[in-house]
């Protein structure tokens, strides 16, 4: 009777597994053979596309990089969640495939199972470990869709205009098969026991709710059979079910990626090609050369796989910046319509169709040129009217079609890429926007209105605004350190370390202009050597390039290259550095000019500043308290990775940082990338508003006594963010958070740090291309010999105590570099030649140790410096035979040779900047110094309780006849721009004590007489001078040139004098190094409240021909340490002041 029902079964198996056997056999057959046709005739689609040779090598990179993306899912597993859901899924569809095709026999024989490996423990766990990932990570994804369900208006959800029923057909079938792999393998066990707790572990409890029945596997393993087979049928039938396609075209599109690596699409925008090579704007024809996209086929090939490969998963459009406010672009819906045109129309042009830009028929035509009409009538009506639409034009109404992508979604791109850091398949948005905005300008001329003026001043001014070169440097004009210029103050890069490329917004835009000379002040703080352009800057072209005008951009590049590449002239490669405080600027610069031929090393000033912190050349104190919120530009954050740098330079400057939700390479675009800064936004809300609206909510829990701030690194992201700021809160009570730079916050908090009296300053900076040997051999140089702080001068006028000294300080008439002339400067020439008045000889004057060289654009002697009192007071000089001699030891090493007149002398009797214009009382004329042993002035103090010196300075100007002044001329025995004269007396000073005797200068010296004095006042005439010596000669005609070097002072370059020196410097470069990092207080200062705080100085002092140092003068100013230590008695250091004997920050030593 048994043997009867087995029989029985077995027949009724053999039926069933046989019928649905070969009906599984006959659809699997037919499934795959759709599928390939699909897949063919989707090679021959995306192969219509341009040539791109460069994106098949390298191989190995490449493929190692879809290697891991496939294994790691590094993109999907940002969203945590999604991600881990997708990779399960992946997995079981991809593995799977192995037991989906164990399927085909076993709806035969139900026993079945591959050979060898079918029976292996590790085969059974991973048949057990697919079946449940897929099942469960499906479940999740259609869960997460569910909810994220567009029929909530209010959540902007990312699946808006998403295919709906290509997804849920795509879920469903891969439930299925993952529910099949569990069924398949739980009836088995059913019916054939051997259960295994670790292989089983899930199945086997399944398998108790299952009849053991051979049939029941057969039929699982149909269903299992089928849905797969149903993939192969709708995928192959439906070319544009991208839901679908990416399983396959995915990894193709990441191998063929733009950028190798993890890096996206991004920074450096694609070049313009055609027919794969990049166009020129020297060599492009229009008749010829496709000028971007302006039809479907003008995309490369890759640009079609990217069209095919979209997923639909909406993630760009959730993080699109245009989309989130109400505007119509949405990176996936366009990518969308270019695809859905692209397959629509495939048909005409697999037919061999083609039109020319104005439309007519060039594919399908004769011999002759007339249209074949007869193949243009076999292509799909259909395709021939999707042939006919313009690739950017209005929507259509009715049966016009119109355009593929409206004007206002093309032109609402910020260029953010937002949208390519989000693509999970590296998808190219931005170069396909940039690509059909090339098309529209270059060959349309369609674009907004606001875009022609910004062309236009570009191709005029070189800059966005409009503005003259002339006033690139007028920023300089602002601050009190000497900005070296090239072409104006050296002609070569050797001894510096970093171009600062300043940029149109740097150099134009106010707020901007604040970022831009904060920079600039803490590089010199922190003794970095650097230079600008000046007016030989142009704009790099970025916002021409985002708005599609690539042979502007180019222009602009190559013009900019060529003045870089004339500034980098002999430098090697790895020293060629520019640094940059504007993100676009440093994209372009970085990122772009390699692809026009120039290649330099490009910083973003937050790397370098942070740098120089973590280095401790820049030392930072925190505030009490101030809460802070940093915007990540787009073009520095998600182009560039920058994310860190200016984080840390925020948390070095003290403040608590709150990130807002959008941050990092999520942060929310300011709305001014793509050339946006200069269009207006006429729909939806602005960008702007919308990401200050997150700042302030983030920033709303702060206290209102605690200040609030909102940081940037980039100047289009400050003016954005400052309107925002002003428009969101004018009808607010509470005071509005400051929008600021990074660097203004790490520079308030430098400034912060100086004790009073403490000046950090940068000893090498110069203005005369000196050496690169500068930097650290001449340092030493400086403690030769620094003067007495009781280094006398004849001062007959008083001067009331005057402020610090900040930077390069002009006297009361001096004009500042780029500045317009003083109106009532009488001309070089007006005045009696001083070649009157007979040359002192360097080598007959009296002894002097080697002295410091000049620092920058000196001062008359008796010229006002920034915050003193005016001079008015001043007597005229003294005559020479009045004034005693400059004290010195008789042990005063001999002079150094006189040098050759370099710098900004004054000619013989042009105005000293400061000096009384003409018609002021004159002087006495001045007789010639008596060769006579001088004792000190009864006003100045003793020499032992003098506050510490800045070495002597020691240069001669030469000025011969009707010499022509250069740049800022310095009269006969002027000061130069740098430290106050160190050592002058101060009126009503305590008695003088002894002297020692030194002897005067056995040739009498030209009187420094102001500028008006009738030629009369040039006598030989000497007077004792500060501690800077500069002896004044005059013969021939002689033109000045360059920043002299005194006589006796150390050229750049030269070596170090003397072992002892060294030893010396080394010793003090450690005391101040010890002193800078614990702060000591003003107080501190030795001898501070015995040295008298400020030195008068006369209108028409000259200077000695010496200045030796006094015995038992204070110690001597280091010259090792790349900083500078300046005390000034009891005054307080306004900003970077310099106290009396200090070097001012950017001189020279």
């Amino acid at each position: 009777m048994d043997t009867d029902i087995l029989a029985a079964a077995t027949a009724e198996s053999n039926a069933l597994t046989l019928t649905l056997g070969t009906i599984g056999a006959i659809a699997f057959a037919l499934g795959w053979a759709i599928f390939f046709r699909g897949a063919l005739r989707m090679v021959r689609i995306i192969a219509k596309g341009q040539p791109a040779p460069d994106r098949w090598t390298p191989f190995i990179p490449r493929a190692a990089e879809v290697v891991v993306e496939f294994l790691a899912h590094t993109k999907m597993i940002k969203n945590r969640t999604v991600g881990i859901a997708h990779w399960m899924v992946m997995i079981g569809f991809l593995a799977g495939a192995i037991l989906w095709f164990e399927a085909l026999p076993q709806t035969f024989d139900p026993a079945f199972h591959w050979p060898v490996i079918g029976s292996w423990p590790i085969y059974r766990l991973m048949d057990e470990l697919l079946g449940i990932g897929t099942v469960v990570g499906i479940l999740v994804l259609i869960i997460v869709r569910q909810v994220k369900h567009p029929r909530n208006p209010e959540l902007f959800s990312r699946f808006a205009g998403s295919k709906f029923l290509p997804a849920y057909t795509i879920e469903a079938i891969v439930f299925v098969e993952g529910l099949g792999m569990i069924l398949v393998k739980s009836s088995k066990i059913a019916t054939y026991g051997d259960a295994d707790p670790v292989t089983d572990f899930f199945t086997r409890h399944v398998a108790t709710l299952l009849p053991a029945s051979p049939n029941l596997i057969t039929v699982f393993a149909f269903a299992k059979l089928m849905s797969g087979v149903m993939f192969l049928l709708l995928v192959g039938s439906n070319l544009t079910w991208g839901v679908a396609w990416h399983r396959f075209s995915a990894f193709f599109n990441i191998y063929f990626k733009r950028e190798l690596g993890s890096r996206r699409a991004l920074g450096a925008a694609k070049p313009m090609m055609s027919g794969g090579k990049v166009l020129e704007m020297e060599t492009a024809d229009p008749d010829n050369d496709a000028f971007g996209a302006g039809r479907i086929e003008d995309f490369s090939w890759k640009g079609w796989l990217d069209f095919t490969t979209c997923t639909e998963c909406g993630r760009c459009q959730s993080q699109c910046p245009a989309w989130n406010t109400g505007k119509p672009l949405s990176p996936k819906l366009l990518i969308m319509g270019l695809r859905d045109h692209g397959y629509a129309k495939a048909p005409y042009l697999l037919a061999g169709g083609s039109t020319d830009m104005g439309g007519d028929e060039v594919g399908l035509v004769g011999k002759d040129g007339e249209v074949q009409t007869d193949k243009l009538e076999k292509i799909p009506a259909e395709a021939r009217a999707e042939a006919a639409r313009p690739l950017v034009g209005p929507a259509g109404e009715g049966d016009d079609l119109g355009g593929v992508i409206d004007p206002e979604v093309l032109w609402s791109c910020t260029t953010c890429g937002a949208c390519v850091e989000q693509c999970p398949v590296d998808i190219e948005h931005v170069d396909h926007i940039v690509d059909m905005r090339r098309y529209q300008v270059l060959i349309e001329s369609e674009f907004p209105h606001e875009l022609a003026g910004l062309f236009k001043n570009l191709e005029n001014k070189g800059n966005p605004w409009g503005q003259n070169s002339s006033q690139r440097t007028a920023w300089i004009d602002e601050m009190d350190i000497e900005i070296p210029v090239f072409g104006e103050h050296t002609d070569s890069f050797d001894g510096y370390e970093y171009l600062f490329w300043v940029g149109c917004a740097g150099a134009y835009e106010d707020r901007a202009k604040k970022t831009t000379k904060a920079v600039a002040e803490l590089l010199d703080v922190a003794a970095v050597n650097f230079l600008v352009l000046g007016q030989g800057e142009t704009c790099t072209g970025d916002s021409a390039r985002r708005a599609g005008n690539e042979f502007l951009f180019q222009m602009l590049a190559q013009q900019n290259i060529e003045q870089l590449d004339e500034v980098f002239s002999g430098v090697p490669q790895s020293q060629r550095k520019i640094v940059v405080t504007c993100a676009h600027c440093f994209n372009a610069l970085g990122n772009e000019y390699p692809q026009v031929g120039g290649d330099y090393e490009v910083v973003h000033h937050t790397q370098l500043l942070n740098k120089l912190v973590r280095e401790k050349r820049l030392v930072p104190v925190a505030p009490p308290s101030e809460d802070v919120t940093y915007h990540d530009p787009c073009y520095l954050g998600r182009h560039n990775q920058v994310y860190e740098a200016p984080r840390e330079l925020i948390g070095a400057s003290g403040a608590t940082l709150k990130e807002m939700p959008r941050h990092l390479e999520r942060s929310m675009c300011c709305g001014a990338g793509g050339a946006r800064m200069w269009m207006e936004e006429q729909l939806g809300k602005r960008i702007n508003i919308d990401r200050v609206d997150e700042a302030l909510n983030t920033l709303s829990s702060t206290p209102e006594a605690t200040p609030k701030k909102i940081a940037t690194g980039c100047p289009f992201c400050r003016v954005m963010l400052s309107d925002g700021v002003t428009a969101q809160t004018a009808d607010s009570d509470a005071p509005a958070p400051e929008v600021v730079d990074v660097a203004q916050m790490l520079l308030e908090s430098v400034k912060r740090g100086l004790p009073e009296g403490i000046v950090l300053g940068n000893p090498n900076r110069k203005t005369d291309g000196a050496p690169a040997e500068v930097a650290t051999e001449a340092p030493a140089e400086v403690e030769a010999a620094p003067a007495a702080a009781t280094a006398t001068a004849t001062a007959p006028a008083e001067k009331k105590d005057a402020k610090p000294t900040v930077g390069l300080g002009l006297a009361g008439g001096g004009k500042r570099p780029g500045a317009p002339k003083p109106g009532g400067a009488p001309k070089p020439g007006g005045a009696k030649p001083a070649a009157e008045a007979p040359a002192a000889p360097a080598a007959e004057s009296a002894p002097a140790a080697p002295a410091k060289p000049a620092v920058g654009l000196g001062l008359a002697g008796g010229a006002k410096r920034p915050g003193a009192p005016k001079p008015g007071g001043a007597k005229p000089a003294a005559p020479a035979s009045e004034a005693p001699a400059a004290e010195a030891p008789a042990e005063s090493a001999p002079a150094a040779p006189a040098k050759p007149a370099v710098g900004l002398g004054l000619a013989g009797g042009a105005k000293r900047p400061g000096v009384k214009k003409p018609g002021a009382p004159k002087p006495p004329t001045a007789a010639p110094a008596a060769p006579a042993e001088a004792t000190a002035p009864t006003e100045a103090p003793a020499a032992e309780t003098a506050a510490p010196a800045a070495p002597a300075e020691d240069r001669t100007l030469n000025t011969v006849g009707e010499s022509k002044a250069a740049g800022f001329g310095i009269a006969a025995g002027a000061k130069r721009p740098g430290p106050k004269k160190p050592g002058a007396p101060k009126p009503a000073a305590a008695p003088a004590a002894p002297a020692a005797e030194a002897p005067a200068a056995e040739a009498p010296a030209p009187a420094e007489a102001p500028a008006e004095a009738p030629a009369a006042a040039a006598a030989p005439a000497t007077d004792a001078a500060p501690a800077e010596d500069r002896t004044v000669t005059t013969a021939g005609e002689s033109k000045a040139a360059g920043f002299g070097i005194a006589a006796g002072a150390k050229r750049p370059g030269l070596k170090k004098l003397g072992s002892e020196i060294k030893e010396k410097a080394a010793e003090a470069r450690a005391e101040v190094r010890e002193h800078i990092e614990h702060k000591p207080a003003p107080a501190d200062a030795p001898a501070a409240s015995d040295a008298p705080a400020e030195a008068p100085e006369a209108p028409a002092a000259a200077e000695s021909a010496a200045a030796p140092e006094a015995p038992g003068a204070a110690p001597k100013a280091p010259s090792g340490d790349d900083r500078s230590l300046a005390t000034e008695g009891e005054s307080k250091a306004k900003g970077f002041g310099i106290a009396a004997g200090a070097k001012r920050p950017g001189g020279r030593k």
